[in-house]
């Protein structure tokens, strides 16, 4: 079944700041943590008040927030939900995604406390767990049991392509991401599962663990793209426990354990990094066998981050378009150059081959973990999670020629050349 264009709706977002050629590491300083009230740690108040969760919870600040635990209960993204038909809705150019992405849940929630993150440590003297935003969206708990049954009797459509557990840093997290992956399988073959794990918890012997248990895609959340942005993110920089060591660690062990093509990390790009910066991790994921999944900066409400600005589309679309070539077209980042402040200036191939990527549209799709249609796209379309529908930064869809002249603009923009906004395809007809 396909995804089909749905009535439009208006979705909040951030932008209306001025142009930037690139978001510089001066700028993308986080806000320092506030301490969080005594009576409000570690889930006290919904532990405190023991609400008994009944069916399918969707976040509301008008009511008391259930006590919910994995593995019995499972939170999920809006879009999830959607497709899923547990909640109504509709979404810009499509009604579905492809990806049933789940995510473990604790009254005590994540114990991490990274900058750009809705589901941080610091958000307990202001929400609950279960009712705070997470790229971008709300995500309804649902009964796990639930899930599987829809899922299992096909009630999808068939339009999930992959289920995604996603781990958080909480005691019971690694215990109980065995027992959602294990029911799953027994269950629900026919989809396959990848696991978006948290490093900081976790061995090599996890890691064997999970694919033996029939996790498919192993992938790490590495996000930062360099040691000192990353401990200033997730680090000691916001009294977080999470290291780039570390994290790298089990990257390396997934690449041995999961083999080629069946790992991933996840980067996000304009948190103060360079284009070089960047690009270096790609390249070295793709030399251990694997695939970086790419995200576009976008201010987290509630987030330490909150107050600073998207990554400018110009920046974002070459690294989309670098990445890709050096995913899925061989190429190497050492044939690019850079200026010295290590911006990308220029792609290393004939223009007419950059062309022909520009005008296919995969480049510029959500990248993730792959469905059913191609290697090169993704079931983990996530659908506005990184931009408002109004600026799209990653495409939840096929992109039409409007698109790709949108993009082609934007790609000129960033490599400092002024854009006529004309394919390949348009200048061979002339």
């Amino acid at each position: 079944m396909s995804c089909l264009e749905m009535p439009r709706s208006p979705v909040p977002d951030f932008l209306g700041e001025p142009p930037r050629a690139f978001n510089d590491a001066e700028t993308m300083q986080p806000r320092a943590p506030a301490a969080v009230p005594a009576d409000a740690r570690n889930g006290a108040r919904v532990k405190t008040q023991d609400v008994r969760p009944e069916g399918v919870y969707r976040p509301n600040y008008n009511f008391l927030t259930p006590n919910m635990r994995s593995p019995e209960y499972v939170q999920m993204s809006t879009a999830a939900a959607i497709t899923l038909g547990v909640m109504g809705g509709y979404m810009h150019r499509t009604s579905c995604t492809r990806c049933l992405n789940l995510l473990l849940t604790y009254p005590e929630g994540c114990r991490a406390n990274c900058a750009y993150c809705g589901l941080a440590r610091h958000r307990e003297a202001e929400r609950n767990y279960a009712d705070r935003n997470f790229i971008r969206v709300d995500w309804p708990a649902v009964p796990y049991d639930q899930v599987i049954d829809i899922v299992a009797a096909g009630g999808d459509g068939g339009r999930f392509h992959r289920m995604c557990i996603s781990m958080i840093t909480h005691p019971r997290s690694d215990a109980d991401t065995r027992v959602v992956l294990k029911k799953w399988v027994e269950r629900v073959q026919h989809v396959p599962v990848s696991i978006l794990s948290n490093p900081t918890t976790m061995t090599r012997q996890d890691v064997l663990e999970l694919k033996d248990l029939g996790a498919d895609i192993f992938t790490v959340a590495l996000d930062a793209a360099n040691p000192i942005i990353f401990d200033r993110t997730r680090g000691s920089g916001v009294q977080s426990p999470h290291s780039w060591d570390k994290y790298w660690e089990i990257l390396n062990a997934a690449a041995e354990i999961f083999g080629p093509q069946r790992f991933g990390a996840h980067l996000i790009v304009g948190m103060g990094e360079s284009d070089h910066d960047l690009l270096t991790q790609v390249q070295k994921i793709r030399d251990l066998g694997g695939h970086s999944h790419m995200f576009a900066f976008f201010p987290e409400r509630g987030s330490l981050m909150d107050h600073l600005p998207p990554v400018p589309r110009p920046q974002w679309r070459r690294i989309q378009l670098a990445r890709y070539l050096i995913d899925y077209r061989n190429h190497h980042f050492e044939r690019m150059r850079f200026d010295a402040s290590g911006t990308l200036i220029d792609f290393g191939l004939p223009q007419d081959q950059i062309d022909a990527v520009i005008d296919a549209g995969f480049a510029f799709r959500t990248s993730g973990c792959p469905g059913k249609e191609a290697d090169d796209v993704s079931a983990c379309d996530r659908p506005y999670g990184d931009s408002p529908p109004r600026d799209i930064a990653s495409y939840p869809f096929k992109l039409n020629g409007n698109d790709i002249r949108k993009v082609r603009r934007q790609i000129d923009a960033g490599m400092g050349r002024p854009s006529v906004a004309v394919s390949r395809r348009d200048r061979e007809q002339r």
